[in-house]
């Protein structure tokens, strides 16, 4: 009897339908945890910003020896991965046991269907509801939108004479944006805290109120951005993300200069925000009646809040950071220690840190203690930078360094063992020549400074986790110095 009625089921449409319905399900679950395992060889071979901005709720639509289907949100995540990631894509599928003809990207909305893909990380958003306010986003997609670092707060910002004032104007707005000193411009040369203090604000303001909007960005994102906004018809999409802010923090002010278009939507932007009494607040490394062709207009409108010169740190307040950054890796410097580092660089908080860390991984490498025989030998005179270092003897000491060809480290391969030395150049540029972004991308032979972004914030990471990626900063630094 219950074979005949089970005989009877499967002829059924119900049968049919269940089934289909099953198989559906269960390839959806295979390619789910195929495509979980794709993610996790590909965050090993990109940046860990790359990852999170071109793989971020992309899905495995479909998988089978004719055609391979990737779902990604949007146009641009689409034309990146297909220039950029495809090979590597087709490389980690084929290690996984999809081998396809064809590989496709397909704009494919989360919302619409079974989300194949698992976040189990906090930095990841599925939803606009789980997103907070201070990194929405306009319907323009960028890879070098960084939005604010959480590790810029009050509480690690050291205070000393030079900077009192530009750290009691940025705490009072903090509690209170928009309300005084409006806008805030904040100058000065590199290195001295700037970049910290501007994004302690917002980080404070979105403590205080995790539905504020805040806007951080560099004007070299701003210029990109309005370019991209220009280029895509996205003109609307651009101006509403940043006069909708709250608190738009810009950085690096300088780098607008000359550039008429771009001036002209900033000067928008600002007249929009400063009539709604929204927070405006701008650094620079000097003051804006000394940055060359900017607009009057620009000049005058930053001069209706507060400007303020932030100063060189003095002797005791490069003590204090010594001590603060060592105490951040659990070591208690010797007070001769500490005035020696305090001694040996005297302009740049940066570059204060940088000696810091090559002394303590230095000793690490080796099991010695960091005292002062140790720091006298390591920063000799005669390890001092000269003056005529240039971009292209620290790329030529890295590619020697890495033993491979100069041309392969600023040519187009992507192979590992090339693009790790090409990222710690593009960080030592950054941390001992200052370069811009663009001009780091540019001297490494590459079009897209978001490149050099990623690259420099990598091997920042890494420098603190990896003790061998310090050893090989320190050695590069050694022959540079020679």
């Amino acid at each position: 009897m219950y074979k005949k009625l089970w005989k009877s089921f499967e002829k059924s449409s119900i049968f049919t339908l269940v089934t289909g319905i099953l198989d559906k399900l269960g390839a959806i679950v295979q390619n789910a945890n195929i495509w979980q395992a794709v993610l996790g060889e590909v965050e090993l071979t990109v940046s860990r910003g790359s990852f999170v901005t071109w793989f971020k709720n992309t899905q495995l639509l479909r998988a089978d020896s004719s055609l391979t289907i990737i779902g990604v949100p949007n146009i641009f995540i689409k034309q990146q991965l297909e220039r950029k990631f495809a090979d590597t894509i087709r490389d980690v599928l084929s290690k996984n046991g999809v081998v396809s003809a064809r590989i496709e990207f397909k704009i494919h909305s989360v919302g619409t269907s079974t989300n194949t893909r698992v976040d189990d990380e906090p930095i990841h958003y599925d939803t606009p509801e789980r997103k907070p306010a201070s990194a929405r986003q306009s319907g323009l997609t960028h890879a070098y939108r960084q939005g604010l670092n959480e590790k810029y707060t009050f509480d690690t910002f050291i205070v000393g004479s030079g900077n009192e004032l530009a750290y009691a104007a940025c705490q009072a707005i903090s509690i209170n944006p928009g309300t005084k000193y409006n806008p805030l411009f904040l100058y000065g040369g590199v290195g001295i805290g700037k970049t910290h203090l501007v994004q302690a604000v917002g980080n404070e303001v979105v403590k205080n109120n995790p539905k504020a909007h805040v806007v951080y960005v560099s004007s070299e994102q701003f210029v990109q951005e309005f370019l991209d906004a220009i280029r895509y018809k996205k003109n609307t999409d651009f101006a509403g993300y940043y006069r909708s802010a709250d608190v738009l923090i810009i950085d690096d002010i300088q780098f607008i200069a000359g550039k008429e278009k771009t001036q002209e939507e900033f000067f928008h932007t600002f007249n929009a925000l400063h009539q709604a009494n929204k927070q405006i607040i701008i650094s620079g490394d000097r003051p804006p009646s000394d940055i060359p062709t900017l607009e009057e207009r620009l000049r005058s409108r930053f001069a209706w809040g507060m400007s303020i010169d932030m100063q060189i740190p003095d002797f005791e307040t490069r003590c204090a950071i010594v001590q603060t950054k060592a105490g951040q890796h659990n070591i208690k410097l010797d007070p001769p220690v500490v005035e020696f580092l305090a001694k040996l660089v005297t302009t740049n908080i940066r570059e204060l840190e940088g000696v810091l860390n090559q002394l303590l991984a230095y000793c690490e490498m080796r099991g010695m203690q960091p005292d002062l025989a140790v720091a006298s030998t390591l920063f000799s005179n005669d390890k001092k930078r000269p003056k005529h270092l240039s971009a292209r003897q620290v790329i030529d000491k890295t590619a020697k360094h890495f033993q491979i060809l100069l041309d392969d480290l600023v040519g187009p391969k992507r192979d590992k063992d090339i693009v790790v030395p090409r990222q710690v150049a593009m960080y030592i540029l950054r941390s001992e020549l200052h370069l811009s972004f663009p001009k780091i991308a540019h001297e490494l032979g590459r079009k897209d400074h978001t490149t050099a972004i990623h690259s420099v914030e990598k091997i920042e990471r890494e420098i603190g986790l990896d003790p061998h990626m310090r050893q090989h900063i320190i050695e590069i630094k050694e022959k540079l110095y020679a």
